[in-house]
Formats: C-alpha cells, structure tokens, sequence
C-alpha cells in the first residue's frame, strides 16, 4: 500500500505530517529559513488544531500584504477573512502583543538617544500600520530614559487633534524633562502636512518656556518614517 493512502485506500491529506516538518525546519535552520506565509501558518497552529493552515496564512498575506501587516490588524479586520474567527484573531494579536512587549524592553531603562534605532523600531511595530491616525508621547527624564509611553489623541484615517496645553500638561504631571512626539500617517506616507509642521513649532515653542525640550517629533508610516529634527523642522 502507498504511503499516500489509509487503509480504505483513500489518499491522505496533503497537509498530513506538514507541521512536523515545519516545526523541525524551524528548529534545525531557524526562522530565516521559513517564507512569511510558512511562519504564519506556525502561529496559527495553536487556533487551528487540525487541518491545513496554509490557505488561510495565504489570504491575509495577500489582504494585508505583510507579515508585519498582518499582525498589527485590528481583530475585526483580521475576521473578514475566510477562515480566520475569533480564536485565530486572537492567536495572531497575542503574537503581535508578545513582539510588542520584546521591542519595548529594548528602550525601557536604557538613554532614548542612544537606542534609537530600537526606538523606531517599537514606534513604527506599533503604529506604522494602523489604520487611523495617533498621537503618540514618549516621556523622557533627565537621563534621557523612558518615563511613559502615552497614547494621547486618536482620530479618524486622516486626522487627529492634538492640543499643545494637553501635552505640557502631561509632561509636567510625570516630571518629564524632554519628550518625542510621534505619530503615523494611515496613508502610509510619512511626509508631514503642513498642519504637521505647524502643530510641532507650537509644542517646541510651549516646551521651551518651560524648559522642555522636544527631541524630535516622527510620522510613520507604512513606506517608512520622517524624523523632523534630522530634517532641519526642529
């Protein structure tokens, strides 16, 4: 009898022994040497106790065209694809938390300016993919480490308002001595607007009245990030 049949002589699911392999590639030759669609497939494992994950990794690649991507959806989202309920949502934002959790260890307690590539990294897992606008703060003190790290305003895909009283405020509240704005650009371009532009110059010139100084102010987006001090606005 093949090995590609039971004994009714009907022929075995393709997928059969297929997360046995995944799982032994992953332990012999690591993460790198699995596609996205194959990683996926491995998250949704736990959700999926039988049957083929494939097809499913497939589909939110090709919905939301990143692994990155697909991680960062918000639940609601992630359930308009066939295949994927309430159990493989959640599956795949616990990842997506447990990523989160790893990047912001790499900045917590440690001088802001001195890990800022690791700095990015977290604002842009955080943010870049989101599909409405947020107005992030990073508190800083006097050693340039991370006091808080506060969502202050949400908005709508193209818009959020941000008050610069609301954002003093906040930062004397926490004793902070220096602050970096961010937020992203649901667009995914990170050029700033001039609305942008505007908002900093008020924030910088609050902050510096009272000796608070603004490091930089970062838009992220999906085609990258926008530093406003390496580019001169600050």
């Amino acid at each position: 009898m093949s090995g590609f049949e039971d004994a009714g002589n009907k022929p075995l699911p393709h997928f059969l022994g297929h997360r046995e392999r995944l799982k032994e590639r992953f332990r012999e030759s690591g993460p790198g040497a699995l596609p996205d669609y194959e990683l996926l497939e491995m998250v949704l494992f736990r959700a999926i106790k039988r049957g083929d994950t494939k097809p499913i990794a497939k589909q939110l690649l090709a919905r939301f065209g990143t692994f990155a991507e697909v991680l960062s959806a918000e639940p609601e989202r992630l359930m308009e694809v066939r295949g994927v309920g309430e159990a493989v949502a959640t599956e795949i934002k616990i990842v997506h938390a447990a990523a989160m959790r790893l990047l912001r260890g790499e900045v917590l307690n440690r001088p802001v300016l001195n890990t800022w590539n690791a700095i990015l990294d977290y604002v842009r897992a955080a943010m870049a993919f989101s599909d409405n606008e947020q107005f992030r703060i990073l508190f800083l003190d006097k050693k340039n480490q991370l006091v808080a790290d506060e969502v202050q305003q949400q908005g709508t895909v193209d818009h959020t308002p941000v008050y610069t009283r609301e954002v003093i405020k906040r930062a004397l509240e926490l004793a902070a001595s220096a602050i970096v704005l961010v937020h992203n650009h649901p667009s995914g371009d990170p050029t700033p607007s001039l609305a942008d532009i505007e908002m900093t110059k008020k924030i910088v010139d609050a902050g510096q009245r009272l000796g608070l100084v603004v490091h930089d102010h970062v838009i992220v987006g999906r085609k990258g990030h926008f530093s406003f001090r390496s580019n001169g606005l600050i």
